[in-house]
């Protein structure tokens, strides 16, 4: 039915139209493989899976199995591998952080008593089996029972009683791809017109909701299970007598469909949506709407969470791109998994034909009425020599190249899926026997966990607590302030992780000097990474040890200064040494020069008395002698002063 074609229709058809028309395509495309996904997982042998018309084994190798535990068991480690799995920031930059913890204490208990760990990892292993984890958002309204005093006899005693306090759970239902609906072209749950829950539920718990007034006070028939909801094997005869196919629509309808509802007055105010001018004006409306057997209307109103947001979540194990649908474990290592299984049934039904052989028999030499079948301790009656009447057709022995081959196919399934078995890691992973080759295979299996990892955090966990906190908060202020929040889920590495990290860590730490300030990081790190029950215990020991002593500080600042002053009174006994030698140096360096001067005045008067010369020009001579030699005894002296005074 197209949009524009729903003024004759009513609000009830017009929903159960879109979800049929969700659900041929989902029967169309995914149905048959999910079912058989299921299976593989399950190990449930089905006719379809017969590779040959004589095969006879009904063997379903674990290889998918083991990657999909192994995978999820991973992801779980390393979401509640520490505890408490979130955290919560205040974006109002409140100074008091109390609030904050006190946010968290009661989150975490409401968590743990809506037994939500259990609810996500049921959602895990649908991501890994069908490639998508869906949960639904339920309120619940619950009586809390309390051991408590109270008074007696007028205040004069105190008595024990039982306190019970009402008061809002939000839980988190896991679906099933089969009972989830919507629109083919949606990519996640908020861009899509709508999403519905399609599934069969028994009638009590319809009828306790009516009781609750929850629902509307309507008769509600019952309808036979059908198998496009539920698992096939759930469904007897005895069973079908209760049930009802509930709808659940979480989207948008066209508003015009609501306001012309035909649905009684005083109902209209109690159910219906109570639409403004302004909302009526609107083409679409989002609503929840409930249905009963796809045409009794259960309930109906107008979205009524602050955010306008719908209660689903769900999340990709392996993202297709423009596809709602994502890609699990069991698709990935498919076409693995059914060439494993069928060398494994062909080897088991060759060797049930080597151990317990066909016989021929020649029929005119048996007695009349003789039933000839094998077993050990048998008598058969023959007329005549047994060996020539009974001859077994022998078959050979097994080829032990099949064995290698299913070892083969065993490794491509973990190759295709990406998992691996933490308690036996092969030592030919990756075709390399080497510690760096095991290194390098398993940093690759650790990065594609950890993109799973990411999908699951930013699209289902963070969600889930951020849709959770906000309906306690409408639902319960008492318990929640209304606040800003900020949601951030928490995790740490998983077990094949924390061991590939240890490892890389004892590497370093062999590199490393005991003395070295990174020495204690590692070891605190290596601690902190092991699954040891004292865990804290040991990391906090050793953070204290790590700590400095205050006394052995100042000790050490004492000595320190001690040290620079005596490096300091050195210095300066090594600069006055220091200028000593310069100045004698100079000293020696003007006496040298003043050496010829003195040499040639002696030369001189040497010739004077060898060689008589006029008086006047000899007494010229040794003035000028005089005159220079005093000259350079000034400036010798004046270089003294000056070195002195640098001193």
């Amino acid at each position: 039915m197209e949009d524009n074609d729903y003024k004759d229709s009513t609000v009830e058809s017009w929903v159960i139209g879109k979800c049929d028309s969700w659900r041929d395509h989902y029967n169309s495309n995914y149905s048959e493989r999910f079912d058989e996904y299921y299976r593989t997982w399950r190990g449930i042998w089905d006719k379809s899976d017969s590779m040959r018309e004589s095969e006879r084994s009904r063997l379903i190798a674990p290889a998918t199995q083991q990657a999909v535990e192994s995978s999820v068991a991973e992801i779980e480690e390393a979401t509640f591998g520490r505890g408490v799995f979130f955290d919560i920031k205040d974006d109002l930059q409140d100074p008091n952080q109390g609030d904050i913890e006190l946010l968290k204490t009661q989150l975490t208990e409401d968590m743990h008593l809506s037994k939500s760990r259990s609810s996500i990892g049921e959602c895990l292993i649908n991501a890994a089996v069908f490639g998508t984890g869906i949960g639904e958002l339920v309120l619940d309204e619950i009586v809390e029972l309390t051991a408590g005093t109270q008074p007696a006899l007028e205040g004069q005693m105190t008595a024990v009683g039982v306190n019970r306090r009402d008061r809002m759970l939000v839980r988190l239902d896991p679906i099933m791809p089969q009972n989830f609906l919507i629109d083919p072209l949606a990519t996640n749950i908020e861009d899509a017109v709508g999403v519905a829950i399609d599934k069969m539920v028994p009638l009590h718990q319809v009828q306790q909701g009516i009781d609750s007034g929850i629902y509307r006070d309507v008769e509600v028939g019952t309808v036979q299970s059908d198998s496009e909801l539920e698992d096939a094997s759930k469904i007897t005869m005895s069973y079908n007598d209760d049930m009802v196919r509930l709808t659940k629509y979480y989207g948008l309808v066209p508003t015009d469909l609501i306001v012309e509802s035909e649905l009684d007055e005083d109902e209209v105010m109690k159910d219906m949506v109570d639409l403004d001018d302004g909302e009526k004006e609107k083409s679409y409306t989002e609503v929840i709407l409930v249905i009963a057997n796809g045409s009794t209307i259960l309930k109906i109103e107008k979205n009524p969470y602050m955010k306008q947001d719908r209660p689903v979540v769900a999340f990709s194990w392996d993202k297709v791109p423009f596809k709602f649908w994502g890609r699990g474990i069991c698709e990935k290592g498919y076409n693995s998994q059914k060439a494993l299984d069928a060398e494994l049934r062909a080897r088991i039904d060759a060797l049930a034909l080597t151990v317990h052989p066909m016989m021929a028999v020649d029929a005119s030499r048996m007695p009349r009425g003789a039933k000839l079948d094998v077993r050990a301790g048998k008598t058969i009656l023959t007329n005549g020599n047994p060996a020539e009447i009974l001859q077994p057709f022998k078959f050979g022995s097994l080829d032990q190249v099949s064995f290698a081959q299913a070892a083969q196919l065993q490794q491509m399934v973990q190759q295709s899926t990406g998992a691996i078995d933490s308690a036996g890691i092969p030592a030919g992973l990756n075709g390399e026997g080497t510690a760096a080759g095991i290194s390098m295979g398993l940093g690759a299996v650790i990065k594609r966990h950890k993109r799973t990892l990411v999908n699951f955090q930013e699209n289902f966990l963070i969600p889930f607590i951020e849709k959770a906190s906000c309906r306690y908060m409408q639902f319960a202020p008492e318990l929640y302030p209304v606040k800003d929040y900020k949601f951030i889920a928490t995790s740490s590495l998983g077990v094949v992780a924390r061991e590939y990290e240890v490892t890389q860590l004892v590497q370093l730490l062999q590199t490393m000097s005991p003395e070295s300030p990174a020495y204690p990081l590692l070891i605190e790190s290596i601690v902190d990474n092991m699954s040891l029950t004292n865990r804290d215990q040991i990391v906090q020991a050793l953070q204290q040890g790590n700590q400095p002593n205050p006394e052995q500080q100042q000790e050490d600042q004492i000595r320190k200064e001690m040290e620079l002053a005596m490096a300091m009174a050195a210095l300066d006994k090594l600069k006055a040494e220091t200028a000593e030698i310069a100045s004698r140096i100079e000293q020696n360096n003007v006496e040298t020069q003043l050496l010829p001067i003195e040499e040639e005045t002696k030369r001189m008067a040497a010739l004077s008395q060898s060689e008589p010369m006029e008086r006047s020009e000899f007494d010229k001579l040794v003035e000028y002698a005089k005159l220079e030699l005093k000259e350079k005894e000034l400036d010798t002296k004046g270089e003294i002063v000056k070195l002195q005074m640098k001193k």
